[in-house]
């Protein structure tokens, strides 16, 4: 493991802490942000601990982050979800995670994944492959046909806002079957082997960075709805690797939007 992986997994050790006190307290503050999507104090308290601490060890670092910005820019930035799956952790939904990525010259290279409600922990370094919090190698499904495929996807209404509400249901009357996992959990879910194909219509940078390295190291591919191959498209596309061109071509292409 490097030191950058195992500082890493300290700052998850770290949020975890503080999310873990917080989720379903009592006196949990919740406010909206400018774009009407809510923040709770566990947020802004956890992304400030692992900035703090990033400022401490590696102070020529830069940071982004969800609630305090930044930018990703040349060299190393640390790239922060503090809680991916707010909605869930304000109601007391044990499905949300803190997302933790070092990108060095805009590629994520180390990836740290730490939902301490469900005991879950996925990780993974470039060229190092992924693993679980148990140090399980992660290793995507064989699956090769998508009449065969296990997919999961998010909010309906995102699809018809930000890509095609045709374009969702073609995916979907593709598959086996499919759920609605969402966020950070179904991409996971896809690096091991549980489900085949995990799609987001709108993503930004920190929802998904640690999410690129992850499935990549598990041997599965990750692209933007286009087929590009980046974590900055503002959409998501995790699959085995083999299904991948086939759901790009049920998804088509079309405009997206920047998620900004």
């Amino acid at each position: 493991m490097s030191a950058s992986l195992d500082f890493a997994l300290r700052l998850a050790d770290a949020a975890d802490e503080i999310t873990s006190a917080r989720f379903r307290a009592q006196d949990l503050k919740v406010s909206r942000k400018p774009d009407r999507t809510p923040v709770t104090d566990a947020d802004t308290a956890v992304e400030d601990a692992i900035r703090a601490l990033i400022a401490r060890h590696h102070p020529d670092d830069q940071v982004a982050g969800e609630e305090r910005g930044g930018e990703i820019g040349r060299g190393r930035t640390w790239v922060i979800d503090p809680i991916d799956g707010t909605k869930n952790f304000l109601r007391g939904v044990p499905a949300w995670a803190t997302l933790i990525s070092l990108v060095i010259n805009g590629h994520p290279v180390v990836g740290v994944v730490s939902a301490p409600a469900l005991g879950r922990r996925w990780f993974a370094e470039a060229t190092e492959g992924a693993y679980a919090e148990d140090g399980r190698n992660l290793s995507v499904s064989g699956v090769t046909s998508l009449s065969d495929a296990y997919l999961s996807t998010t909010h309906l209404g995102s699809w018809v806002e930000y890509h095609s509400r045709e374009a969702y249901l073609r995916l979907v009357d593709a598959c086996w079957e499919n759920r609605a996992f969402g966020d950070f959990w179904q991409h996971c879910l896809v690096a091991e082997g549980v489900i085949d194909i995990a799609a987001e219509a709108i993503v930004n940078p920190w929802d998904v960075a640690a999410i690129e390295v992850i499935v990549k190291e598990a041997g599965g591919r990750f692209t933007d709805l286009k087929g590009v191959d980046t974590f900055l498209g503002g959409s998501a596309l995790s699959t085995n690797g083999h299904l991948h061109d086939a759901a790009l071509a049920q998804l088509g292409t079309g405009d997206l939007p920047s998620a900004g």
